[in-house]
């Protein structure tokens, strides 16, 4: 007798969203009635060429940008029907966010930026589940670190720690690995495959790399703004298949 799969609500729900930019001749349609679900406890990647709107689509998810029509659910909650207070507070406490560049605070520790949100946000972190956070991303012994003292991995595994220490419903992570080396990123996305694996973490991350799309669960691709094609359980070479179909004559541009 097989096993009945039980349902998870998705973390986010994406529905019919469109953005566009520019007007008349000049109007670019970087997304194009998207319709998606992100599932919760799963690590998915985004990937496309350049300028098919997978940070676009990113930003509108993690609140950071609005649609031009459509809708993007957190959870329960419909992001196009929040006003500024209550947006700022589901970025905060609902949403992780991990940059490509890091943006970490220069002047401040590693553990001060980690604990930077849940600082701003006047809350303390659960012991436990610091320990945990810490533990996973093995930054131990450089707590009392600058960001400058720290290499491009261990920076962007400061920057993951943050993302994940105030236990957001999802992580969103655009081009994570992009400015670090082939080990440096490996370590990243083992940190992300982890925090998925052990701890029932959302992670959404953009990217342009097959092999770091090998490291999730799911990959869906966008071309010309829309949802073109996934693969579940994706390896490099099925990737890179789907990535030359997707891109046609631009597919050097990703």
């Amino acid at each position: 007798m097989t096993a009945v799969p039980t349902f998870r609500a998705p973390a986010a729900r994406v529905r019919n969203l469109t953005k566009t930019y520019g007007a008349g001749e000049a109007l670019i349609r970087a997304l194009d009635d998207v319709t998606l679900d992100l599932g919760a406890g799963e690590f998915t990647a985004v990937m496309g060429p350049s300028g098919s709107g997978k940070s676009t689509l990113m930003h509108c998810c993690a609140a950071l940008d609005t649609a031009d029509s459509g809708s993007v659910f957190v959870g329960d909650q419909d992001l196009s029907t929040l006003k500024d207070k209550a947006l700022t507070r589901l970025r905060r406490d609902e949403i992780g966010f991990v940059f490509q560049s890091y943006n970490l605070v220069p002047t401040l520790t590693a553990e001060e930026n980690i604990l930077l949100p849940l600082a701003i946000a006047r809350r303390k972190p659960d012991p436990e589940w610091y320990d945990s956070v810490i533990s996973t991303v093995a930054l131990g012994d450089r707590l009392r670190h600058k960001p400058s003292e720290l290499s491009g991995g261990q920076q962007q595994r400061v920057a993951v720690a943050r993302a994940l220490v105030s236990r957001p419903r999802i992580v969103f992570a655009d081009e994570p690995t992009g400015n670090l080396d082939s080990r440096s990123g490996a370590e990243v996305l083992a940190l992300l495959r982890r925090s998925v694996d052990e701890h029932g973490q959302t992670v959404v991350m953009v990217s342009h790399d097959p092999v770091a799309a090998a490291w999730t669960d799911r990959v869906v691709f966008l071309a010309d703004g829309r949802v073109v094609d996934e693969v579940s359980h994706p390896t490099r070479e099925q990737v890179l298949e789907v990535m030359a179909r997707v891109s046609g004559p631009q597919s050097h541009s990703a």
